[in-house]
């Protein structure tokens, strides 16, 4: 967190509107998602009053689901697979990008098989025309109201 000093004063801050993080930490795989999410919940990084943290993945979780959580809940990040946040802010208005101020892409975690969330095509694609060539977070990226950390 030395690199982005931003980023944790934003997290310890409690989030003003519902399905609106501060942070998005995308990663290709589910189980990484898991282990990122325990790392954020953490008291000493978000302190007492940083927003929850979402856990977006579509194994054992659905579409409907998350979007009533989103609404229901002030989240301060967001951790989940390119598939699920694409789905989100693009088709739904559950995941919003108004606080947003990070995007996190998790390109240096491999799985099981030795690849990384740019390796596989599929989610490669997801990252690139869901969740960063949606037009409005274009334009906020243009703005540079969002940073884009490579992980």
């Amino acid at each position: 967190m030395k690199t982005t000093p931003m980023l944790r004063k934003r997290l310890a801050q409690k989030s003003k509107n519902h399905g609106s993080p501060t942070l998005l930490f995308i990663t290709g795989a589910a189980l990484r998602v898991a282990d990122v999410t325990r790392v954020l919940k953490d008291k000493k990084l978000r302190g007492e009053k940083g927003g929850e943290v979402a856990k977006l993945f579509a194994k054992h979780f659905k579409l409907s689901e998350h979007i009533t959580h989103l609404k229901r809940t002030k989240i301060g990040a967001a951790v989940g697979t390119p598939g699920r946040i694409g789905k989100l802010l693009c088709e739904t208005d559950a995941l919003a990008a108004s606080a947003l101020s990070h995007i996190i892409l998790d390109v240096t975690y491999a799985d099981s098989k030795k690849r990384t969330l740019l390796d596989i095509p599929e989610t490669r694609d997801e990252v690139f025309k869901t969740v960063l060539g949606g037009t409005e977070m274009q334009q906020l990226i243009k703005q540079g109201r969002i940073q884009i950390i490579l992980f």
